[in-house]
Parts: structure tokens; C-alpha cells; sequence
């Protein structure tokens, strides 16, 4: 039987008073602190008044495969590992999962040591349907990539977050808009429980013209699922574009015109649909 054991332990996501007593102790007693940056949780312990007595160690993504083998000795040898991530939970987008793996893999127990998320606060504060919801991690960071991840949420009934880099949200928005259209409910939660923190709140065309100018700091971004607006039968408004089309309209302008009178879709998503419709039946037909 192991006598070591891992404890994964939620950080403050901006204000260190957030931090747990069991999480303070954990600071001051483990034999091993393994940080994603090991600068912010010196900041976070002085900030605390804790005296770290172990080995502090970086654990971020890149070195996260080959310092599992090590700590995972340290301990099947008795150690207790504590690992945090810069803020929030860590494995949630951040490092430890290979360790967790690893440790249940070897039957090193595992605790984690509950407290702040920017997942669960954002979607608290949102003012969107919290029953059941997903987290989808980082929004992909190409455009191409982006919107078809977009498109393949377009019918997600329950509410989603994903975190965005503060550089890529308004292009982020702009795609959000084109794939799911600018009606959907959504909230923009930045720099979570800081000084300076902000909840933006409104129709994903509202948002995208908010951060049109740029925004700073940690963004997380909570959307609405399917079900909380008036769900658009694209079957029926593909039929419509086709009825245009067959009198002699365009497809890019039979599309701008069926759109203008939905505002929940956009041209390009409407017009996306229909060489969707169209290669599905075997329509060799260009627009």
C-alpha cells in the first residue's frame, strides 16, 4: 500500500483570501509543490503568510510528461504531492491530468482539494440556464478550426463554456455570430473575482460589438444552448433559398434575403446549409 499520496489543490483565481484552509495547510506541509508557475505561488503563499517547507517543482505543459515518473516516486516512497495551476482548479485546461493518470494507474491515492473555478463562477454569474452544461476547453485558435467547432455547438441544448484569449475574443465573437447567429444569449466574464472584474451580458451580436475595440485580461465565455431561443428549422429556410434560386436569384443573395428576415441565422450559416443540402442529395450543382 502506497503511503504518498497526490492532492490536487484549487488556487484563487484573483483574490488570495479565496484560498481554502485545507489548501493553506497544504502550502505549509507538503513534501512536494508542483506549479505551473512556480513564481505565482510563491506570490500566492507570501500573500497568504505561509511558509513552504517542501520541494517546489514547475509543472506546466510542456514538462508535465517527463516529471511524472519522478514525483510519482516521490511518492510511492511516502511523499505527499501537491499540485496547483496558476489559478483555479488544476487539469481543468491546465496541467495534471498525466499525473492523476499515472497516479491512479499506480494506486497512489488522489484528493483534491476543492474550491475556485472559472468554469462554475462564470456560469453561476452568467444569468444563462445553469441545470446541465459543458466545458469545452479553449476555443481553437485558427479560424477555420473555430468555426467548425462553432457549427458543431450550433445545436447544443445545454449551456457551454470555453475560455478565449483576450487577443482572439472579438474574432471569436464575429464567428460565433456567423454560426450561431446573433440573437443567442451569451456572458463574457472577465478577470473573475479580481479588482476589476466584469460581466457582460447580452445577444452574442451585442458582445461581438462590445469587444469589437478590444478587451484585456482572463476571459471566460458562457453561451446559451439551443433550447434557450426560438429554435430555427434551417430544413425549412434551405427550402426557401432553393425556391429563390430556382427563379433566377443568386444563392449568396437568395441567402442574404431569406436571413435578413431571421435574425437568429446568418447569410454564410444559411449558406453553408445549403451546399450542405445540396452535396447530401448529390447536387453536383455550383452555386
Amino acid at each position: 500500500m502506497c503511503s504518498g499520496r497526490l492532492l490536487l489543490g484549487a488556487t484563487p483565481l484573483g483574490r488570495p483570501s479565496d484560498a481554502s484552509p485545507r489548501l493553506i495547510d497544504a502550502l505549509a506541509s507538503a513534501d512536494v509543490v508542483a506549479a505551473e508557475d512556480t513564481r505565482r505561488v510563491r506570490n500566492l503563499a507570501k500573500a497568504l503568510d505561509v511558509a513552504m517547507t517542501g520541494r517546489l517543482v514547475s509543472l506546466y505543459d510542456r514538462v508535465e510528461a517527463v516529471r511524472v515518473t519522478s514525483l510519482l516516486d516521490a511518492m510511492t516512497a511516502g511523499a505527499t504531492v501537491l499540485v496547483v495551476s496558476d489559478a483555479g482548479m488544476p487539469v481543468i485546461s491546465d496541467p495534471g491530468f498525466r499525473l492523476v493518470a499515472a497516479c491512479v494507474a499506480a494506486g497512489v491515492p488522489v484528493t483534491c482539494l476543492p474550491g475556485p473555478s472559472a468554469v462554475t463562477t462564470a456560469l453561476v454569474v452568467s444569468g444563462l440556464p445553469a441545470e446541465k452544461f459543458c466545458f469545452e476547453g479553449f476555443a481553437p485558435r485558427k479560424g477555420s478550426a473555430r468555426r467548425a467547432w462553432l457549427a458543431s455547438l450550433a445545436d447544443e441544448p445545454r449551456t457551454w463554456v470555453f475560455f478565449e484569449s483576450p487577443r482572439r475574443l472579438a474574432a471569436c465573437l464575429r464567428d460565433a455570430v456567423e454560426q450561431l447567429g446573433g440573437a443567442r444569449p451569451a456572458a463574457i466574464c472577465r478577470e473573475l473575482t479580481k479588482v476589476h472584474e466584469e460581466v457582460v451580458r447580452g445577444s452574442l451580436a451585442d458582445l461581438a460589438t462590445w469587444a469589437a475595440g478590444g478587451v484585456l485580461g482572463e476571459i471566460t465565455v458562457v453561451v446559451a444552448g439551443a433550447g434557450v431561443t426560438a429554435r430555427v428549422d434551417m430544413r425549412a429556410l434551405v427550402d426557401e433559398v432553393e425556391k429563390l434560386v430556382a427563379v433566377g436569384i443568386r444563392v449568396k443573395d437568395a441567402c442574404s434575403e431569406v436571413a435578413s428576415a431571421h435574425p437568429a441565422v446568418r447569410t454564410r450559416q444559411l449558406y453553408d446549409a445549403v451546399l450542405l443540402s445540396r452535396r447530401a442529395r448529390g447536387d453536383s450543382e455550383q452555386p
